[in-house]
């Protein structure tokens, strides 16, 4: 089993929150509601495009679609506190600012003096040839 797939007991204990795959108005879905959260979870650890979703989540406009829908009747909301309360290790941490490091290249730039008004000096670049 990889990093981005559930454990068989995740899947037990947030099976239940999710909308019913049967009986519901409009298309039928076209993949499994655990292809889905997968699919969802891979998004969300790799900062993906959806439109680069592997096909072996499903089609990344109705696994999008889902995740939508989702989140705005609040179910991704019982289904974190569910994993939360019984997980200790998700393999997913917080990440705030003082532990996040500045790339190389940004590090160094010089800072603009902002007790000088006006325009900023100009420069020569050299003698100008005449021709």
């Amino acid at each position: 089993m990889t990093r981005q797939m559930l454990t068989d007991q995740q899947w037990e204990r947030i099976a239940s929150l999710l909308p019913s795959e049967v009986g519901h108005h409009g298309r039928p879905y076209t993949g499994s509601h655990r292809s889905t959260v997968e699919g969802i979870l891979w998004i969300a650890r790799t900062g993906a495009p959806w439109r680069d979703l592997p096909e072996r989540f499903g089609k990344w406009g109705s696994v999008y679609q889902r995740f939508n829908r989702w989140s705005r009747s609040g179910v991704f909301e019982k289904v974190f506190d569910v994993l939360a309360e019984s997980e200790s290790d998700l393999g997913v941490a917080m990440i705030d600012g003082t532990f996040v490091k500045v790339h190389q290249h940004a590090a160094g730039a010089p800072k603009e003096d902002t007790s000088r008004t006006g325009p900023p000096p100009t420069r020569q670049s050299g003698p100008v040839a005449e021709g």
